[in-house]
């Protein structure tokens, strides 16, 4: 049974980076590709989930045969497969979706009827030649970029030492700040560069981490260094590392107060790169952090950074959700729901590192990153649907929209009862895991948190809902049609956010195979 598990492992890297190169190299064939790639990748992925979910173990899988210390050795376990669920999920709807949204038109321009006043052609948009062209080029761009991404995501989940895990940290890095460019307008250029900057920067302070764990342990295998620490957990580098590694991580997940490059990147970025980088991006990061700490940096637990990292996820919260509500474009609003939701993900930390409720802890943070990335790629990709078919996302203008794009509408109500973690959703899943973890260990201040963070999730999704349903008198003019191949991944990938709820149990039982703490890897 391992060997079956091991020959597939590398398959979700290889079969999404292949796709890439031949969507570069075959621009012409680009989606088929990338069909042929996203359905090939996904079908390996639950391959995968059905031989772990019977392994009941992690497996490890030796590329070249050589081995750690010195080689590259594939881990996957509950943790890493989810990740790997939530990412094929999350890129078949992307793949979908993307064909549509930067399709050219084909459509040729009309005729002017020798009847027809000027008024009336007036009222006719027509896509200029320059509009199809930036629509090609980011059509073109857009394939190769989004696998090597899934390609990126994949390795950096299934990595077992962190050398590797700062390679596959910098491929997707550099993938999704390049995705982000590809408007290229000033406003996006400028998102871009700041993202840059800040990814090199987080990516350097990593770096600079994993050199001090290899200057005090000789060792970069995530397994082979818990054991190390575990016989000289004083060891000086342990703090450096701890220190400079968490920080670097915090920046690229958008921890507040390092959150400043999120909101204009997520929101001038295109509709399908906004939702990859809030559903999956921002999470590579944080997974690494998860593991870090989990593993390696545990002889700290009770230092001061755990209960700093809550600390700012509970501000992350509050002020993430104020700047939303204070936001009059959908998109930018959208955007700080992020920076306010990432903070869940650090609140727990005391808990999850600290001693007994750990597997409670840990279960609440993955079940809210998971709802968190299916609502939220909903939420983006309607609001991409909202600015594609109006050309405008103003809050101010979404009055009267419901008969032109009802099904993103919906859509972004749905994934709204999730990022408000009303029942039945996987938010709602999420946040009482964590309620009853606060509760259950002594945490209520936290507990106040979430519920806090809850109701202002509500004001403003409200905020949207009521302008979307808004009726006016004034008929709406819509320039573009949002093609189902658009509206039905928004729209399912809401409803498995709130179908999330349901397969919970489910969800903590795979991730508890092959638990990664220090008790299951130590002799």
């Amino acid at each position: 049974m391992i060997t079956e598990v091991t020959f597939w492992i590398p398959l979700v890297i290889m079969l999404p980076l292949l796709a890439a190169v031949g969507t570069f190299l075959f621009p012409r064939r680009a989606f088929p590709l990338a069909v042929a790639g996203t359905v090939a990748t996904s079908g390996v992925v639950l391959i995968l989930l059905f031989l772990l979910w019977q392994l009941g173990v992690a497996a490890r899988h030796t590329i070249g045969g050589w081995g750690a210390p010195l080689g590259i050795d594939l881990v996957l376990d509950g943790l890493s497969m989810l990740m790997l669920l939530l990412t094929a999920v999350i890129g078949i709807a992307i793949t979908s979706y993307a064909h549509g949204y930067f399709q050219p038109s084909q459509e040729p321009k009309p005729a002017r009827p020798p009847s027809a006043a000027p008024a009336e052609l007036a009222a006719k948009p027509v896509r200029s030649t320059d509009q199809d062209s930036e629509a090609q080029h980011q059509y073109n761009y857009f394939w190769p970029l989004w696998l090597f991404l899934w390609a990126a995501l994949n390795a950096l989940f299934l990595s077992g030492d962190l050398f590797n895990l700062y390679v596959t940290l910098e491929l997707m890095g550099f993938a999704a700040v390049s995705l982000t460019a590809l408007a290229r307008s000033p406003a996006v250029l400028r998102a871009a560069m700041r993202y840059l900057l800040v990814s090199l920067s987080g990516s350097l302070m990593y770096l600079m981490g994993v050199v001090f764990l290899y200057a005090g342990y000789g060792v970069l295998d995530i397994n082979a260094l818990s054991l190390a620490v575990s016989q000289d957990p004083g060891n000086y580098a342990l703090v450096a590392a701890a220190a400079l590694m968490t920080v670097g991580l915090a920046m690229k997940t958008a921890l507040f107060p390092f959150h400043f490059w999120l909101p204009p990147a997520h929101a001038n970025a295109a509709a399908p790169v906004s939702a990859l980088l809030s559903a999956l991006v921002v999470k590579g990061s944080f997974y690494i952090l998860l593991r870090a700490w989990m593993v390696i940096f545990y002889p700290l637990a009770d230092s001061y950074i755990p209960l700093g990292l809550s600390l700012f996820g509970a501000t992350a919260i509050l002020w993430g959700s104020f700047q939303a509500m204070r936001q009059s474009k959908l998109k930018m609003l959208v955007a700080y729901s992020t920076v306010a939701q990432l903070g869940y993900l650090f609140l727990l930390m005391p808990i999850l590192l600290g001693p007994g409720g750990q597997q409670e802890a840990l279960g609440g943070i993955v079940l809210f990153l998971m709802a968190h990335a299916l609502a939220k790629a909903a939420a983006f990709l309607s609001a991409g649907n909202i600015l594609y078919a109006t050309g405008d996302d103003k809050l101010a203008s979404l009055d009267g929209l419901t008969s032109h794009v009802p099904m993103s509408l919906a859509a972004f109500s749905v994934a709204g009862v999730s990022l408000t973690a009303l029942p039945p959703s996987g938010g709602f899943l999420a946040k009482w895991t964590m309620l009853d973890t606060t509760f259950t260990y002594g945490y209520w201040p936290l507990a106040l948190i979430i519920v806090a963070g809850g109701l202002l999730a509500a004001a403003y999704i409200m905020r949207v809902i009521a302008r979307l349903f808004k009726q006016t008198e004034e008929a709406k003019v819509v320039s573009r049609r949002v093609s189902l191949s658009m509206s039905l991944p928004t729209f399912a990938l809401a409803v498995l956010a709130i179908l999330l709820a349901f397969s919970g149990a489910f969800l903590l039982d795979v991730l508890s195979v092959g638990s990664p703490w220090l008790a299951e890897v130590a002799p």
